[in-house]
C-alpha cells in the first residue's frame, strides 16, 4: 500500500481547489506542510497578488464553505513512475487566537521553505488548515 502521508510529507507543491458561491471549481498551486497525519497547512504568502489577501478567491471560498481538494502527484516520462495523492477535507483560517497553532504552522511552514525564512511569510499572513477527512491515491502498475 503507497505511503500518502510520506509522499504528502515530501512534496513541494500541490494544487489546492476550493469552490466559489456558485459552485465552480478554482484551483491553484500553493506551498503546504504536513502535521501529523490529519492537518494540512497553507499561507497566503508574500509574493505578489493581485488582490488583498482577504480578498483572494481562495479565503473568500473558504470562508464560504470550507470544503476543499488537494492533489500532489509526480509525473515523468517513465510512466511507471507516475502517482498522485487526493486529500479531501475541510478548510478554515487560523484565527489569531490561540496563539499555539498559528505559531506551530508558521514554524513548520518556515522549515520547509526557505522563501518563507526569508521573509515571504509574515508573521500576521493568512493560515489555512485543511483537516483531513480522506486520502487516496494512485500509483502506476504498468511495466
Amino acid at each position: 500500500m503507497p505511503d500518502h502521508i510520506g509522499r504528502l510529507r515530501t512534496a513541494r507543491i500541490a494544487r489546492l481547489s476550493t469552490l466559489d458561491g456558485e459552485g465552480h471549481p478554482n484551483v491553484l498551486p500553493v506551498c503546504f506542510v504536513v502535521d501529523g497525519d490529519r492537518t494540512i497547512y497553507t499561507a497566503v504568502d508574500g509574493k505578489p497578488k493581485k488582490a488583498a489577501p482577504d480578498q483572494l478567491a481562495r479565503v473568500r471560498n473558504i470562508r464560504r464553505h470550507g470544503r476543499v481538494a488537494l492533489v500532489v502527484d509526480h509525473y515523468e516520462e517513465d510512466w511507471r513512475q507516475l502517482w498522485y495523492v487526493l486529500v479531501r477535507g475541510v478548510a478554515a483560517l487560523i484565527p489569531g487566537e490561540p496563539a499555539e497553532e498559528r505559531a506551530r504552522s508558521l514554524t513548520l511552514l518556515r522549515e520547509k521553505y526557505p522563501q518563507y525564512r526569508a521573509g515571504l511569510l509574515a508573521d500576521e499572513a493568512p493560515i489555512i488548515r485543511i483537516s483531513i477527512e480522506r486520502i487516496t491515491g494512485w500509483e502506476s502498475k504498468a511495466g
